[in-house]
């Protein structure tokens, strides 16, 4: 950054009365409407999903435990998408210090809850599987119940202790929820939540999942496939690996990443403006990646669950909604 450069931003925030280095920009209009599409349909198809669960699904196994589970963490966050979209787009929370606490309570239910269901699906899956023929805690329903049970109540501590430590902040008369651009005391609070929290649960659930998914891919190597059955069960397999693991890349990773980099940037480096405003938009456009989560779920139910898809075209065809089922 050139001296000129900083001495307008200087001179702009001596204008505007506040100490933050860079301005405040509101997003583009395309931001907050693929947001909230995404989350719409997200939110319509999870919905349709639970109701296939609790209504149309009388025997649960413990697959179908985590897929319900997986289903509730992503109907959480979808009412959030219209708050969200004013926001970005305005950059000013209008709606008051409670919602700024909820949201961020919601995004952590829904982003850790997500990730920890995801990596206990990849671990079922590999036990039912590679283990089939053995006795597992995994194969009991009970059992996984009472997983479930703890993720929720893991990141209902997650959520509620962060929406306690972070507020509101107004700068350059802007009213800020969650942002990069909230005062030093606040990056500093992000910068240890994030590394403390955040990162290592990440990495330590894709490491889990990525171990099981790769012992159940080698297994399936290995599998004779010279019954159509079996290879059936080896392509279904290693459609819903593909998926999770797309769903872990494409989604939780760069959400994470630039999450990290922008909380680093700001606190080692906060006079680049430039960059800072990019890794914001960047974030904002890692939401709409979110949606598309939401949206993709559901295939991870049709692959596990054959159950779930046979209701699923039952459902549909109740009103007056016709899937073409391919055979061979």
């Amino acid at each position: 950054m050139n001296n000129t450069e900083l001495s307008s931003i200087s001179l702009w925030n001596a204008t505007n009365g506040d100490s933050s280095l860079c301005p405040i920009k509101s997003q583009h209009i395309s931001i907050p409407v693929l947001i909230c599409l995404t989350f719409l349909v997200g939110l319509l198809l999870n919905v349709f999903s639970l109701w296939v669960f609790t209504c149309r699904t009388p025997v649960w196994k413990p697959s179908t435990v985590l897929l319900f589970h997986l289903a509730v963490s992503d109907v959480i966050i979808c009412p959030m998408g219209p708050f969200m979209a004013v926001y970005y787009h305005s950059a000013n929370w209008i709606f008051g210090k409670a919602l700024c606490r909820l949201k961020i309570a919601l995004i952590t239910f829904h982003v850790y809850s997500s990730i920890l269901f995801l990596t206990l699906i990849s671990i079922h899956l590999y036990v039912a599987v590679v283990r089939y023929n053995q006795d597992s805690y995994m194969k009991r329903k009970d059992f996984v119940q009472r997983v479930c049970v703890g993720v929720w109540l893991f990141v209902l501590i997650m959520g509620a202790s962060f929406a306690t430590i972070v507020d509101t902040s107004t700068v350059n008369n802007h009213t800020l929820c969650l942002s990069i651009h909230q005062g030093q005391n606040y990056i500093d609070i992000y910068f240890i939540i994030n590394f403390t929290f955040l990162v290592p649960v990440l990495l330590l659930a894709f490491i889990v999942s990525v171990i099981c998914y790769c012992l159940l891919v080698r297994s399936m190597s290995l599998v004779d496939t010279s019954h159509d059955n079996v290879q059936a069960i080896k392509n279904k397999s290693r459609k819903m690996v593909a998926v999770c693991l797309a769903i872990f890349v494409a989604y939780f990773m760069p959400m994470n990443v630039v999450r990290t980099v922008g909380i680093v940037v700001k606190k080692c480096s906060p006079h680049k403006c430039s960059l800072l405003l990019e890794l914001e938009t960047a974030y904002y456009v890692s939401w709409i990646v979110a949606g598309v989560n939401c949206c993709l779920d559901p295939i991870i139910y049709c692959f596990s669950s054959q159950k779930f898809t046979k209701n699923v075209h039952l459902s549909l065809s109740r009103i007056g909604v016709r899937l073409e089922t391919r055979h061979g």
